[in-house]
């Protein structure tokens, strides 16, 4: 069952960098953001990663961890972390159990060919682990700013 705002969002593990295995029951008491976003290294992903990376201080000063998602393997998203030198750890999501979870997986067009890939969006998950915002097709310019002003917000209420 896909996550619903308002609601609980299933606890879920899964690879992440750094050796580290993501258990979102863990993070409770803190707030947490999710953003999924396609592929390592390509242009909008490393923009919108850098992003979260220069904001990464007024996200942990909002009380809130910051994880991206995709496809690829741990060994790539090691790669891409270290070199864009993110502060956050990259989940590893190969059989996309937690892209269905968040029903990110949607049918997209490149010249004219369709196929699954992965729709750039990003979750507020709050202290009780229950979803409280979320940002579907995502368009990179302004939108870590958007994602950092609700999770300051949230952690105001």
């Amino acid at each position: 069952m896909a996550v619903v705002i308002d609601q609980p969002v299933a606890d879920f593990e899964a690879q992440a960098t750094s050796g580290q295995t993501f258990n979102l029951a863990a993070l409770k008491g803190k707030q947490v953001v999710i953003y999924f976003y396609p592929k390592d290294s390509t242009p909008g992903c490393t923009t919108e990663g850098q992003g979260f990376r220069d904001q990464y201080a007024a996200f942990k000063a909002a009380n809130t961890e910051v994880f991206g998602v995709s496809r690829d393997s741990v060994k790539s998203h090691e790669n891409f972390k270290g070199k864009q030198e993110f502060p956050f750890e990259l989940i590893s999501d190969k059989d996309e159990a937690v892209c269905q979870l968040f029903d990110v997986i949607k049918l997209k067009k490149l010249y004219g060919k369709e196929y699954l890939g992965v729709d750039r969006s990003t979750f507020l998950i709050d202290k009780e682990g229950v979803l409280r915002q979320e940002w579907r097709g995502v368009k990179v310019p302004g939108h870590v700013d958007a994602v950092l002003a609700a999770a300051q917000a949230l952690n105001k209420a």
